[in-house]
């Protein structure tokens, strides 16, 4: 909730400083860079350390982070390049952050326990990301520094809630530093090829289909419905996750979940086409949220696949790794709708990512079988455990 109220609350305030939309697309890679530049110390500091201790600092330094907007915005020194360089070191920050938070939750929870715990927390997020924004713009309305403020307060509650965990840790192997060593998670993907499917169909998943960069394009000049239907249209993918993490949650994949995880890239791609082409409103809204849905079965197994199949030595280096994939996706999957649509037009640009999404789930389902033929996700923990 505060990552989503700040960003609203910095992308409103640059804007205003400097009306770039250059400078909008600069807060993004700013913080994405910092998770590609230090994915391979991160995840080697996570298997080396205390992961709860990691988090903890990371919580830390996002309530420091947010201090200094507030300072900033109070004493009237906040410029650009000081936001700009503020979420560099928030990139930073979150390149430990994320994948040492993914780390934690197979400590706590017995491993066939750990989807429906996966789906909970994906929950969590979800509603973060529906509420969170509309309420940093509320808060917004009274000064940037009271969302910055209340940013500051929740990443320093969060922190305190993470020293409340109590957990058995199995002290980590601290094996010699080496080039080996650092580039282990990778060595690990490559071999399991499971694991190394479902990371990649989900980068190229998301790459090819970035759908929601154009709502505001589809929003303004194809459906007519102007800024509250843009925000209507902005929310729909996530009320679809929303819905399906609150059922897996409760019903977690028992079996056939390759398969599973496959149809649900198929949907994926269908509703993206089915959007590309549709001109009523109401139509683009039930495909956005069937994308949404679709989106959420898919990162539910992924995660819950890589949580289990990866000995706990070897989580840190692994998640890192996988955050990388799913930042990169994201990113670049906006950039690449952002491009087709330049090169070809919005509608055939949509078209051809939902129709690249079908193809790369396809070409995968052969190039992986293993991936395709997994029942259940419990069938293939590694031999030295996973939690």
């Amino acid at each position: 909730m505060a990552n989503q109220m700040q960003a609203v609350a910095i992308g409103w305030q640059i804007y205003g400083m400097t009306h770039s939309a250059f400078d909008l697309g600069l807060i993004g890679l700013v913080q994405f860079l910092p998770s590609l530049l230090l994915v391979f110390i991160a995840g080697h500091v996570i298997d080396r350390h205390d992961r709860r201790k990691i988090v903890v600092i990371c919580f830390a330094l996002e309530a420091l982070a947010s201090f200094v907007l507030v300072a900033g915005s109070q004493e009237g020194w906040l410029g650009r390049n000081a936001i700009l360089f503020i979420m560099l070191m928030s990139g930073a920050i979150r390149a430990f952050k994320m994948p040492a938070m993914q780390t934690l939750l197979p400590g706590i929870m017995p491993s066939h326990l750990l989807p429906r715990a996966l789906a909970a927390s994906a929950s969590a997020m979800q509603v973060a990301i529906i509420a969170g924004p509309a309420i940093g713009g509320l808060i917004y309305v009274a000064s940037p520094v009271a969302v910055y403020a209340t940013a500051c307060a929740s990443s320093a509650i969060s922190g305190w809630l993470v020293v409340l965990i109590r957990a058995e840790q199995i002290p980590a192997r601290r094996e010699p530093f080496s080039i080996e060593s650092l580039f282990a998670g990778v060595a690990y993907i490559r071999t399991r090829p499971a694991i190394f499917g479902a990371i990649s169909l989900d980068l190229f998943a998301v790459l090819l289909g970035g759908a929601t960069a154009l709502l505001p394009i589809y929003a303004r000049d194809i459906l007519l419905v102007g800024p509250w239907g843009l925000g209507l249209l902005s929310s729909a993918p996530a009320v679809g996750a929303l819905t399906t993490s609150l059922f897996l949650a409760r019903r977690p994949l028992e079996k056939k979940a390759g398969q599973t995880m496959f149809t649900a890239v198929l949907v994926f791609g269908f509703s993206t086409l089915v959007f590309a082409i549709s001109t009523s409103y109401l139509l683009s809204l039930g495909a956005l949220v069937l994308l949404g849905a679709s989106d959420m079965i898919s990162v539910v197994v992924r995660s819950s696949l890589v949580q289990l199949q990866t000995p706990d030595a070897m989580r840190g280096r692994v998640s890192a790794v996988n955050s990388v994939f799913i930042g990169t996706s994201n990113q670049l999957g906006e950039f690449e709708s952002g491009l087709t649509a330049f090169w070809f037009g919005t509608v055939p640009a949509v078209v051809l990512g939902g129709a690249g999404t079908i193809l790369v789930a396809l070409i995968w389902m052969r190039l992986f079988p293993q991936l395709a033929k997994m029942d259940n996700l419990h069938d293939a923990l590694p031999e030295n455990g996973a939690g």
